[in-house]
């Protein structure tokens, strides 16, 4: 992330269960206490994921917590967010996802200048031996660093 932006969440099990093929950054419409329960990391997002309805891009189960300091003109916390972005976007994000396989899933969440913005992958479901690969190929570099790290030290 460059300047001006602070990482609030990020979806770790999207990119182990998903192969990331193109990223888009979007903002997101939010109310006023959800903004602020926002900016408090008060999210949670296991299965959240977008779907294009009436050219208009939708973020589902995403579960912004309610503020507690708020009176009791509180927001819905399990309400569909509507994310925004160009017509091109949507229409280009429409062509993707009607192929098959394809969706759309909500990889990080974070401020830019003040505003919240998510960005969104468009992925592909991993097949089981995929996922294995990735996790040999990960203990392969961990087991590298070690034995670096060993010959550092002596």
């Amino acid at each position: 992330m460059s300047d001006g932006t602070k990482l609030i969440a990020q979806n770790k099990k999207a990119r182990f269960n998903y192969s990331i093929e193109d990223t888009y950054e979007c903002g997101i419409e939010l109310q006023g206490t959800e903004v602020k329960s926002f900016k408090n990391g008060n999210i949670s997002f296991p299965d959240a994921f977008a779907e294009i309805i009436k050219n208009e891009v939708w973020v589902k189960n995403l579960h912004i917590s309610e503020y507690s300091f708020s009176s009791i003109f509180n927001h819905n916390p399990d309400r569909p967010k509507k994310l925004l972005l160009h017509k091109e976007e949507i229409k280009r994000l429409d062509r993707k996802v009607q192929e098959k396989g394809f969706t759309l899933i909500p990889l990080d969440f974070y401020l830019k200048n003040g505003r919240v913005k998510v960005k969104l992958g468009v992925c592909k479901g991993k097949k089981q031996f995929d996922k294995r690969a990735d996790i040999k190929e990960r203990d392969v570099k961990r087991d590298m660093q070690r034995e670096f790290r060993k010959k550092l030290d002596n």
